[in-house]
């Protein structure tokens, strides 16, 4: 299956210039064979936290643009937006089927309390996991990516391909590059990592996308430019590597319980 990164810079607070370069994107995610094409964290605005300002409703304008782009290049598309939700702005990975349907809401479990995210956004308290052809679509949001326990959680509850949009800063790009390979690897997991480049706010971004398999073989990787990275991941090499490799069937299960999802306790 082709899927595709979408490594963009992003215009600070204007979505109609992000929602034209990211159309652009996905069009040639989708002329190339993608059948996945993942956005940046926040792509419509950029990692603002001017919530009041920049928060839609859970059928807002970004929400439109992604269903009805996956729509018409029959793509499924993963993006993240600001979405106000009861009343509570929240930072909102969102998965699109090709038919514009919305397949998943996850917002992110840990706002960035470093940048002050977790003083705009609420966190989200419950994992979702989406399905693409033959792949279980696991969703995380950028710091998410620093708490393995989250990543355990979704490969047991059956998660085969975890995707991480990202705006995260290059001096800490080399922590993002290493985490992602480690997500992989202990999860026995394709893993998408999609970070932005350019100013955003005060911060510089340079990217350094990634597609990793389930060994922690980096299948591609953007630099420090826009581009569509575009690559092939094999539900059959995941089959193999669990097969051959096990190691999840030795997790202590007993000693971690929060991690294990008793309703389908085969999984994993």
């Amino acid at each position: 299956m082709k899927v595709a990164a979408i490594q963009m810079d992003l215009a600070w607070e204007q979505p109609d210039r992000n929602y034209q370069r990211a159309g652009a994107a996905i069009a040639d995610a989708a002329q190339r064979g993608a059948i996945l094409a993942v956005l940046p964290e926040m792509f419509a605005t950029g990692f603002s936290m001017a919530a009041a300002a920049t928060a839609e409703p859970v059928d807002g304008r970004t929400h439109r643009f992604l269903s009805e782009t996956a729509r018409r290049h029959r793509i499924h598309l993963i993006a993240t937006a600001s979405v106000n939700r009861d009343g509570r702005p929240q930072n909102v990975a969102l998965h699109y089927g090709p038919r514009g349907e919305q397949l998943a809401f996850q917002p992110k479990i840990h706002p960035f309390s470093f940048a002050g995210e977790d003083r705009h956004f609420a966190p989200g308290s419950a994992l979702v996991i989406s399905a693409v052809h033959d792949f279980h679509v696991g969703l995380a949001v950028c710091y998410d990516l620093r708490f393995p326990e989250l990543f355990r959680a979704l490969a047991f509850r059956g998660a085969t391909l975890l995707v991480v949009p990202a705006n995260w800063p290059v001096e800490r790009v080399g922590v993002w590059r290493h985490l992602l390979v480690a997500r992989a690897i202990e999860n026995q997991c394709f893993v998408i990592g999609v970070n932005r480049v350019g100013q955003g706010g005060d911060l510089s971004y340079n990217g350094y996308s990634a597609i990793v398999d389930p060994l922690g073989a980096v299948l591609g990787t953007a630099r420090d430019n826009e581009a569509v990275l575009c690559v092939d991941i094999d539900p059959g090499l995941l089959t193999r590597v669990r097969m051959d490799f096990p190691f999840l069937r030795d997790a202590r299960t007993d000693l971690f319980p929060c991690l294990w999802d008793p309703a389908d306790p085969d999984r994993g």
